[in-house]
């Protein structure tokens, strides 16, 4: 069914409402709820690094709360197994004709909003797992496959100082992730309010603005902002020169071991023309494409060993190619 212009202005409207929502318990946090909620516009999946007790686990039920949608938790642990997560087969009978079948009970991964917590706790079997699902948006098991619910939407979080008895996520798997959003401390009126609101007995209560429908809707939304060539040209520039053999850039040669991929411009134009329908535009502008670009690279380019060595990160690399594309034009 094609919305009309007043189809589109109400469904427009929700959006700051269902961040006004999650506010609601969220204190802070702006630009990580724009993040989360333009990730979600563009249909891609999220992975969520900070320390214990940034709230990363209550954002996300409280976006779901917000959602309407259903939502599991999956806590990710050293002995978790793939079919914990996808399912598995178990033997049923038949009490008509006592014939014995096999029957798919489907996992945790069923569902509109997964919460993957501590993702890099699980070994590498399990978190493989999930490529399928985020990529495919379906699960294969015994050979037969299963489509999952729509919207779908991974939102994985580890934790960034401890490393004792983890994972890393494969480049591969990184990949996969739209963005990768870092949570830091909130600032002092923050933590005051976050104090004030959590010790005592009130709660708020969060109302579901949204359905799964309009959702979709959204999201089909977002393909049909405008870009400009300009703009997609110079997403491809800095794309391109964040890979040290392409790449004009002195500070990338010094600093980058492996550039960003073609997935990367992918996220980054999707990402953009989200921000942008967030923001109640139908066209991409120049400060969508800085804005999203950081959470896009963050995990698409590798640092060297003399990078890490000397504290330079992929942020700072990305920071640099927007000023030096921007002074010079095209590499």
């Amino acid at each position: 069914m094609e919305l009309t212009e007043n189809d589109i202005k109400a469904l427009l409207a929700k959006l700051p409402a269902l961040k006004t929502e999650i506010q609601k318990v969220i204190v802070g946090q702006d630009h990580i709820l724009d993040e989360l909620l333009v990730a979600f516009l563009a249909g891609g999946h999220c992975l969520l690094e900070g320390v214990p007790g940034l709230a990363k686990t209550l954002i996300v039920k409280t976006m779901s709360q917000a959602l309407h949608l259903s939502f599991r938790r999956i806590q990710f642990t050293p002995d978790l197994m793939p079919t914990d997560i996808i399912g598995t087969e178990i033997l049923e009978e038949d009490h008509a004709t006592g014939k014995r079948f096999f029957k798919f009970n489907k996992g945790p991964l069923f569902a509109n909003i997964i919460l993957a917590d501590e993702i890099n706790r699980t070994p590498p079997k399990t978190q493989s797992a999930l490529l399928e699902a985020m990529q495919e948006f379906e699960v294969t098991y015994g050979g037969q496959t299963y489509p999952l619910d729509k919207p779908f939407f991974i939102l994985a979080t580890q934790n960034p100082i401890e490393q004792a008895g983890t994972y890393p996520l494969p480049e591969a798997q990184l990949d996969r992730f739209l963005l990768l959003i870092k949570i830091s401390y909130p600032t002092e009126q923050e933590e005051f309010e976050v104090l004030n609101r959590t010790t005592g007995v009130k709660k708020a209560a969060i109302n579901a603005v949204i359905t799964a429908e309009e959702i979709i809707q959204a999201q089909e939304l977002v393909r049909q902002v405008t870009i400009n060539e300009d703009l997609t040209r110079y997403v491809s520039q800095l794309i391109r020169a964040t890979r040290p053999d392409t790449t004009g850039v002195a500070y990338v040669k010094e600093w980058v071991r492996w550039g960003a991929g073609p997935r990367a411009g992918q996220a980054l134009i999707l990402t953009a023309k989200a921000r942008a329908l967030l923001k109640g535009r139908y066209s991409v502008l120049m400060e969508d494409i800085h804005a999203m670009a950081p959470a896009v690279l963050r995990h698409r380019i590798l640092m060297n060993f003399k990078a890490e060595a000397e504290n330079i990160n992929s942020d700072m690399v990305t920071a640099e190619l927007i000023k030096v594309i921007e002074r010079k034009g095209a590499l």
